[in-house]
């Protein structure tokens, strides 16, 4: 049994956590001694992030980027709990067979994977219920729509589904493919303009659905404004895309081909302060990071992707410390509402500090400062758009299923 005294979001008290089967099994008042008895670190339930590309497939040809062992230590330095992988692989995850072949690859990870079934211009519904992403134009893969039409007519195949949709229109994108920056090839019309499309499918076809990485106000109040319809879907946005700007990206360290990523880092400031507002109010509903792991090399010849699993809990803290976000709002976006959808796929319970909750935990010092250095980064590629910041917080400890697995104190 692991018991811990700490401050538990906002108050005192102690948590005793089954280390045999992961779970909590008592939450209370401060009583007698303690395992683990932290000042004035901050307990909040584990965080989660929606939006990981892991690399490993059964083919491990881009192993040397990520795989699941890596992918979870990263996750355990920044703070995260679980992620849910992208199926965007060499072979993607598109069948019953490929599905059950790519999972028995993430049982070695530290950290709990629910894996996204991938959808593209021949694929069918699994057997089994699981998330899918449907990447709407071209990306990084192979797994893409190249039309609306060919889109709508595999969709319809998958009515009632739980679908993550790429957004950016693949018709927009073809004609702006000749523009001289990365920024100016991807538009953010092209995305607003398959956020359209996208809710018109999620309508027709009666989806659950999550848009991910909204980076344009315009179609961030679309998605809002179709909630208000009774519309099921719900909203990602990433720590690039809260944290840097047009402005930030243009030269020296900062240079554009190191921070390409689709959909870029276009936005004024802002729009970016509006973005963060928008994740303060509870418009948008999940910090997820679309972490994307590449050599350095390869991000210096122009391939889009950056990583954040291993600065997850930094950013979180800056939020929190330069932007005045509550616990509370913490808690909704980075554990609660993630845990609405992992849970759906899990046969445990994440996203609070209850009896019977998975005892996986993420412990903020809010007072420590942390620089980001390669060193420090547990990523396969040790790249981060980040390196050489200081945050004004850190990850002190990550707790997985009753296991200390990170201990800064």
């Amino acid at each position: 049994m692991l018991s811990i005294e700490g401050t538990i979001i906002n108050k005192r008290g102690r948590i005793e956590i089954d280390e045999a089967t992961g779970l909590i099994t008592k939450v209370g008042e401060v009583t007698g001694s303690a395992d683990v008895v932290l000042k004035d670190e901050i307990i909040f339930p584990g965080f989660i992030d929606l939006h990981v590309h892991a690399r490993e497939d059964v083919s491990h040809s881009q192993d040397y980027k990520e795989d699941f062992i890596t992918v979870g230590e990263a996750g355990i330095n920044g703070g995260v709990v679980a992620i849910a992988d992208m199926p965007n692989n060499k072979i993607a995850p598109i069948d019953d067979a490929s599905y059950e072949a790519k999972l028995e690859l993430t049982k070695k990870s530290p950290i709990t994977i629910v894996l996204y079934g991938g959808i593209g211009p021949k694929t069918s519904p699994l057997n089994k219920k699981v998330p899918y992403k449907a990447f709407m134009g071209p990306s990084i893969g192979d797994l893409f729509f190249t039309s609306n039409e060919e889109l709508e007519k595999v969709i319809a195949n998958y009515k009632g589904e739980n679908i993550s949709f790429h957004c950016e229109d693949p018709k927009i994108l073809e004609e702006s493919k000749g523009a001289v920056t990365h920024e100016d090839k991807r538009p953010a019309s092209a995305e607003t303009s398959a956020i359209d499309f996208a809710l018109t499918l999620i309508e027709k076809y009666k989806l659950t659905a999550k848009i991910c990485h909204a980076s344009t106000i315009e179609g961030i109040k679309k998605i809002t404004e179709a909630k208000k319809r009774g519309l099921n879907v719900t909203i990602e946005v990433t720590p690039h895309h809260l944290y840097f700007d047009e402005t930030m990206i243009v030269s020296g360290d900062m240079a554009r081909v190191k921070f390409q990523v689709n959909p870029p880092i276009r936005q004024t400031k802002e729009n970016r302060m509006a973005l963060i507002e928008m994740l303060r109010s509870g418009d948008i509903d999940y910090l997820a990071t679309d972490h994307a792991p590449h050599s350095v090399e390869e991000k210096e010849k122009g391939i889009s992707g950056l990583t954040h699993l291993d600065t997850y809990g930094n950013i979180v803290s800056w939020l929190i410390k330069e932007h005045n976000f509550t616990r509370e709002q913490v808690v909704k976006v980075c554990a609660e509402n993630p845990a609405k959808f992992v849970n759906n796929f899990l046969p445990e319970k994440y996203g609070k500090i209850e009896q019977g909750y998975v005892g996986s935990l993420t412990v903020l010092d809010l007072e420590k400062q942390e620089k980001v250095t390669s060193e420090k980064l547990k990523t396969k590629c040790k790249w981060s758009p980040f390196l050489g910041t200081t945050f004004p917080g850190s990850v002190a400890m990550t707790i997985i299923k009753g296991q200390i697995k990170k201990d800064t104190r």
